[in-house]
Order: structure tokens, then sequence, then C-alpha cells
């Protein structure tokens, strides 16, 4: 009686079983006991594994799946399809690229000359086989807004301009074609929207130790963005690439460029250099063709 109330119920009866049948039960609840801290490390290891297996897949899964490149052209002058549109320039490129789709912003500032006009691009394009389709929203710091704002898109007041464009690689050679659809565009002869649209043939090829690449351009229509009074061959550009090695692990891309304008019977001379920190030199190649174009070849 007195120990009924003080040993648990169960105990109590187990006491009172026969001997036999009182250890066969100790040793099966010691077996099961065993057998569930056994089940139980192994979950632990195989979680502890699994997670471990997680966290080594998963910066390859995310370096394989998505591409992001930094780098910057140096330039002794800057020519854009033809045009001159300043001195000595920086231009920095920042992209991520995934399964087809780019996100790249550019731009362009003045070294020896600070006045020149700022530029700041943001194109996003989508490029599948040689396809290829993209939308370019170019900033300059002058323009039609006097404040030469940012964040002002009025149609009739703003420093943006919008650009579509559509491509087709062929692999021996590549064709192009750029028009502004809103924003800051240039007029055509009767003063109106001119959608301005330049359309370029390129082919590239290797010669010697260099890569070339062979492009005409021309403007089919009027417009004051080009300087055009109809059509017109604005840009014939030779130019070469080729990477000097500075170390084992570091190589400077090194470029010179002929152009010229047969429309304005202007002609020029093109060097730079690309800096390119952790980011193969096909990496910004195709990062710049998806986005229909290199700036520094403009």
């Amino acid at each position: 009686q007195n120990m009924s109330k003080t040993v648990p119920t169960y105990l109590f009866i187990i006491t009172k079983l026969p001997t036999d049948l009182y250890f066969s039960i100790y040793f099966l609840n010691l077996h099961i006991t065993l057998l569930v801290k056994l089940y139980m490390n192994m979950v632990k290891k195989f979680a502890l594994m699994a997670m471990a297996a997680l966290a080594c897949a998963a910066p390859a899964i995310a370096q394989e799946s998505i591409e992001t490149t930094v780098a910057a052209d140096v330039v002794n002058q800057y020519i854009w399809r033809g045009q001159n549109l300043g001195s000595a320039a920086l231009q920095p490129t920042l992209g991520i690229a995934y399964q087809g789709w780019s996100l790249t912003a550019w731009g362009s500032t003045g070294i020896s000359e600070p006045n020149d006009t700022k530029e700041f691009d943001l194109t996003l394009a989508y490029s599948i086989g040689g396809f290829h389709v993209g939308v370019t929203d170019y900033w300059f710091s002058t323009g039609l807004d006097p404040r030469n704002r940012y964040f002002k898109y009025d149609a009739h007041g703003t420093n943006h301009v919008f650009e579509a464009n559509l491509g087709y690689d062929f692999g021996v050679a590549s064709l192009q074609a750029f028009t502004n659809f809103t924003g800051n565009d240039g007029m055509n002869k009767d003063g109106k929207r001119a959608y301005s649209t330049y359309v370029e043939l390129a082919a590239p090829f290797q010669l010697a130790t260099c890569n070339w690449s062979a492009s005409i351009g021309a403007v089919p229509m009027a417009t004051s963005l080009y300087g055009t009074t109809g059509f017109a061959v604005t840009n014939v550009s030779l130019k070469a690439t080729k990477a000097i090695k500075i170390t084992e692990s570091f190589s400077l891309p090194i470029f010179g460029q002929v152009t010229a304008n047969p429309c304005s019977q202007k002609a020029y001379l093109v060097f730079g250099f690309t800096l390119q920190p952790s980011t193969s030199e096909k990496k910004i190649k195709d990062l710049k063709d998806l986005k229909g174009f290199s700036k520094s070849e403009k």
C-alpha cells in the first residue's frame, strides 16, 4: 500500500510480473532505446551532410546561372556611330546576365575635358540563339531639361532617349537595327519626331594575333540626331583588339579603331584599353553584344 503511493503504478505492476517476462520487457525497452538513438544520430549526420552539400553547391549553381560584369574602357575620344561625342573618357560597365536576359548599366565621363557631356545608359536585353532584342534608356547631362534632372521623363522636356534594338547574329556577320521611340529624339525635315533609326552590319574575323571587326552603319531617313537629310552612310569602322599579358592571372585588352563618317566627311582614330577585374574578355564582349553594341565602338 505505502509502496504503491510512492512508486509509479506501471513499475509496481512490472515488479509483480514473472522474472522471465520482466527481463524480456526490460531488454526490449533497452533495444528500442538504442535503435531510436541510432536512428536520431543517422538523421543528424544526414542533415549535416545535406547542409554541407547545399552550401558547397549553391555558389556553384549561382556562378553557373548568373554572370556579373564589372569593367571600364578608357578611350582617347568618344566616337559613336560615326559621331564625335567627346574627348578622352572613362566608360564604366556594370552588368548582370541570366539565361539570355541581361541588364546593363553604362556610363561615360570626360577625363581631359570634364565639361564634356556625361552619359548614363540602362539596357534590358534578351538573347536566344543568334536573335536578340533590347531596349536602352540613354540619359545625357544636356538636353531639353535646363536643370539636367535624371528623374524627369516629360516627352518634351527630358534628357532621356529611349531606343529599341533588334538584331541577329549569323556567325560570319551580325545585322542590327536601332530606333528611338520616345524621349529627346531628333527632328525630321518637317520639324516632327524623326524616330531616328540606325542600321549596322558587322563582321568579326581574326588576323595575325588580333581579333578584328569591320562594320558599316547607315541612317535611312532624315534626322537631326545623326545630321542626315535622307539616307546616309554615317559609320565605316575597322577595329582590332589584342590582350596584352601582364601576369599569369591578369591581361590588359587594348584596342585601336579607325572610323570614317562619309556623311559628315569626318574621320577618327580611337585607341583605348579595358579594365576588367575578375571577368573574362569573352563575358564582357557577350554582354556588350546583348546590349547591341560596344559603347566605346559607338
